[in-house]
């Protein structure tokens, strides 16, 4: 029997940037700092997973108050 998979296609730098209102310039720049969001690269290939960026995103969001969420 053939396993099914259910993972999300990975996303393109040029997608997560739409995403999250972002060039691709300041990915590429945190990228290069270690401090952007986790990506997976393979050869000269960067790739963004939906879940690890969501988790990354609601790790960083801000509460009115002024504290970390």
């Amino acid at each position: 029997m053939k396993e099914i998979n259910h993972r999300k296609p990975l996303l393109h730098e040029m997608q997560v940037a739409k995403i999250m209102g972002i060039s691709p310039a300041w990915l590429q720049r945190k990228r290069w700092e270690g401090s952007g969001p986790p990506y997976v690269k393979y050869g000269r290939a960067v790739r963004y997973e939906p879940d690890a960026l969501d988790a990354w995103i609601q790790a960083h969001r801000v509460s009115p108050e002024g504290g970390v969420a």
